[in-house]
């Protein structure tokens, strides 16, 4: 049997997880010096909740070598081949701990990275369970994620620049301009690292820019998975994109799969992203 296994970062919960045979590995969140277990010991909802009300902007650490060789070592014991499918080693050291960690399996263990994070590392886990169930042995499901990972796009929309500048990614004063300006950075994985895509005033003319950047990346391929997702504990500001954009979904889809930002992107994000993962055509 192959097993589907990736970190948490990739924002299925563990509910889903367990319903669809995949295994998560937890990163780790520190919260004003309590370290939690993303999506074990603090769910998105009480990730937002402290993140409103923390002193210090929280921080994320990777998986180490020896968390990933525990599940490796139970998975393989019981005969099972494992693809491992990882948030983007520009993002984070923990691909190379799965790379490590899966020397002492050789020839039982795949370790993927994804180049990307959140939705978009997950609709590569989707297709591994798609493959998976068609009947695809663990190499060759990875060397397939391995062809089509750098057709999966990532586009979203930050609604505030707070958590950006006290993250130190943006500074003071840019965030100071832009917030006065109402302005609406509009970001994207590209060569698995973090970018600005475009700036743009308010919320309308931001969700026009990210429905503008999926047709100049292709468009979606509606025979993949794809998702859309949000930040924060309200998702109106998501619906609100979805309405405005409903010319891309009417006739491809009546399913819209949703799911939230956590804690790993969500510290740098804040409340209030919106953000859509697909495999572009072509």
């Amino acid at each position: 049997m192959v097993r589907i296994v990736s970190d948490s970062a990739c924002d299925m919960s563990q509910a889903e997880a367990e319903k669809k045979g995949v295994r998560l590995v937890p990163l780790k969140t520190l919260i004003d010096g309590v370290e939690y277990l993303d999506g074990v010991t603090i769910s998105s909802e009480e990730f937002y909740e402290k993140l409103y009300n923390c002193k210090k902007l929280p921080s994320t650490s990777q998986i180490a070598p020896a968390e990933f060789e525990e599940v490796f070592e139970e998975l393989t014991a019981q005969g099972d081949q494992v693809v491992v499918i990882c948030l983007s080693g520009k993002l984070s050291g923990t691909v190379q701990s799965a790379y490590i960690a899966a020397e002492n399996y050789p020839g039982k263990v795949w370790v993927v990275d994804s180049k990307n994070v959140t939705i978009a590392q997950r609709i590569l886990v989707e297709y591994a369970l798609r493959l998976r169930d068609g009947g695809m042995d663990a190499p060759a499901i990875a060397a397939e994620l391995e062809k089509m990972r750098d057709k999966v796009c990532l586009v979203a929309r930050v609604d505030t620049l707070e958590y950006l500048m006290r993250g130190g990614r943006l500074s003071r004063t840019a965030a100071v301009a832009g917030t006065v300006l109402n302005i609406k950075p509009v970001v994207g994985i590209e060569d698995g690292e973090l970018k600005v895509l475009g700036k743009a005033r308010g919320s309308k003319q931001s969700s026009n820019m990210l429905t503008e950047l999926i047709d100049k990346k292709g468009g979606i391929d509606f025979s993949m998975p794809y998702m859309l997702a949000y930040s924060g504990l309200d998702d109106a500001l998501l619906k609100g994109y979805i309405e405005n954009s409903r010319a891309i979904w009417e006739g491809h889809t009546d399913d819209l799969p949703i799911s939230t930002i956590g804690s790993t992107i969500g510290t740098h994000a804040g409340p209030g992203a919106i953000a859509v993962a697909f495999f572009a055509k072509g």
